[in-house]
């Protein structure tokens, strides 16, 4: 009995006759396994075949299935119908041509797979070969032809999880790039050294960070530093502070003022009666009719007025009234200075009072002229001074100059300017080291004079000098200043001996080189004292002696 593959049925929900179905490549599978039994949890998902397209009304669109051929033979089984979809449309999957069975008991094929409504899937059948007789070999089956209508490709294309995975081509990477070993290792060290660097330069300013704050607080909690313990404010009566200590008490500031002009020095007190001594240059802007206040290192005030002046020796004496309680300081002996002995300068530079300095005596009879801006010679002072290293500025006029055992041994009183003049105010310059101060053995003498008597007394040898004498030594000019002899009649230089035009080069067996000199020398003296003149007389030497005078104001 031959059977015959029916035609696609294309009414619907009319199944499609049954066609013969192709025999498995092997064996049927005992324990169902996929993809012929039932699908495992641990068995791949079976292929699944794509159904072709269909119209609304189940029709295969453009697929035209291959008419089967008869199966002859004997006892050979019908073939099983096809699946169909819910309308009975054929599938157009082509199923595989099944091989006729010669004889009973030949298995039945196994039905074609059907969609919901029963429309065969798109693909074309095979139309199978008839095999005659029993036991005949059933023929190969043709090749399947290509699927139609098959599902587009794209990221939107139907997921179907039953679908053969399609090749996929390799990523390939932009530039690829094989990394051996030796990169891998170089990499990694210099992440660590980086890694190590990082760390090492966080420490770091961690730690200078926590070393300033250690540095600047000294630690956690508060700051203290070492310190001195409270000492004794006594020093030794010889040491400077000692001297200073001593003496403080005694020095007074001068603040003057009077005729358009001010100034400010300094005096010590000479008694417990309110004298001062001072500078005749401090008082000058005072005047007949000026003020004169004194402030004691007390912060005390009070008025003063000028007992006595004197420009020839730049000394002058004040006194205040009702003041009680003064501490003269105790006078020295300027003639026993020596070369090298310290002193103590105390005063008010630039009104700065209360200053101490301190030095050594660095000469001794050192002759200096200071004063001349009236013109006429009458400011003019001539000193035989102390020289000193001590510190003297303007407003140190008056002051004291002490030795080592806080006594006076002289009144600072002009000191070298830096342009080369000699100012009792130094010009404004302020000190170079070259201080001056008038021996106290010579300020103690024309103070006692000016407190008893206003006024001072000067010793004269009684000769005019030619102060435009440019030769070594004084010489005795040939006329008088006043239009008088040059050698006053009667005085001490006549009754020595001495004629116009003698040089004199001597004073007491030391030189003298210049006719300021000369009256620096005299002027060291009190009137009354002897001297011993060297002169030179047409070129002949000789030595007189004579007895100083005495003249009033000048």
């Amino acid at each position: 009995m031959t059977g015959t593959v029916p035609a696609p049925a294309v009414a619907h929900g009319t199944p499609p006759p049954a066609a013969e179905q192709p025999k498995p490549l092997h064996d049927p599978d005992p324990y169902s396994t996929p993809p012929y039994g039932e699908p495992g949890p641990w068995a791949p998902a079976p292929p699944v075949q794509h159904p072709a397209a269909t119209s609304a009304h189940g029709v295969p669109m453009g697929v035209a299935p291959a008419a089967p051929e008869a199966v002859a033979g004997r006892g050979a089984s019908p073939a099983a119908p096809a699946a169909s979809p819910a309308h009975g449309v054929p599938m157009g999957t082509p199923p595989a041509a099944p091989e006729a069975a010669a004889g009973p008991g030949a298995p039945p094929a196994a039905p074609a797979a059907t969609l919901a409504h029963g429309v065969p899937m798109s693909a074309s059948p095979v139309a199978p070969e008839a095999v005659a007789g029993l036991g005949a070999p059933p023929a190969a089956p043709g090749p399947a032809p290509a699927p139609q209508d098959a599902p587009a490709a794209g990221p939107w294309a139907r997921y179907d999880p039953w679908a053969a995975p399609a090749a996929v081509a390799p990523l390939q990477q932009a530039d690829p790039v094989e990394e051996d070993l030796k990169r891998r290792r170089g990499r990694r060290r210099r992440a660590l050294v980086g890694g190590a660097l990082v760390i090492a330069l966080v420490s770091g300013v961690g730690g200078g960070v926590v070393g300033v704050q250690l540095e600047r607080n000294g630690g956690i909690g508060a700051v203290e530093l070492p310190q001195a313990g409270v000492e004794a404010p006594d020093r030794d009566p010889d040491s400077v502070a000692g001297i200073a200590a001593q003496a403080l008490p005694s020095v007074v500031t001068l603040h003057v003022s009077g005729g358009g002009k001010a100034g400010t020095g300094t005096g010590f007190v000479l008694d417990d009666r309110g004298h001062i001594l001072t500078n005749d240059h401090v008082v000058e802007p005072a005047g007949k009719n000026g003020d004169i206040t004194v402030t004691f290192h007390s912060g005390d005030t009070a008025e003063a007025t000028v007992i006595g002046r004197d420009s020839g020796y730049d000394l002058a004496v004040v006194r205040v009234k009702g003041v009680r309680g003064l501490t003269p300081l105790p006078l020295g002996n300027s003639d026993n200075v020596q070369v090298g002995d310290p002193v103590v300068a105390i005063g008010a530079p630039f009104d700065l009072a209360g200053t101490v300095t301190s030095g050594i005596i660095s000469a001794r009879e050192r002759p200096i002229t200071a004063g001349g801006e009236n013109g006429d010679g009458s400011d003019v002072s001539y000193v035989d001074a102390l020289q000193t290293d001590a510190p003297i500025n303007p407003g140190n006029s008056g002051g004291p100059l002490l030795d080592g055992k806080g006594r006076v041994v002289g009144i600072n009183s002009a000191i070298r300017s830096a342009d080369g003049g000699l100012d009792p105010e130094g010009g404004q310059s302020g000190s170079i080291g070259l201080g001056f101060a008038i021996p106290i053995n010579q300020g103690k003498r024309v103070a006692e004079e000016l407190i008893e008597h206003g006024k001072a007394t000067h010793p004269v040898i009684g000769i005019t000098l030619d102060m435009e004498y440019g030769g070594d030594g004084a010489r005795v000019a040939a006329e008088g200043s006043d239009g008088g002899p040059p050698v006053s009649t009667g005085g001490p230089g006549a009754k020595a001996g001495i004629r116009p035009g003698d040089v004199i080069t001597e004073v007491d067996g030391r030189p003298v080189h210049s006719g300021e000199e000369l009256i620096v020398k005299t002027r060291a003296h009190r009137p009354g004292d002897r001297l011993e003149l060297t002169l030179e007389r047409n070129g002949e030497e000789r030595t007189v002696s004579l007895v100083l005078g005495s003249s009033d104001g000048d």
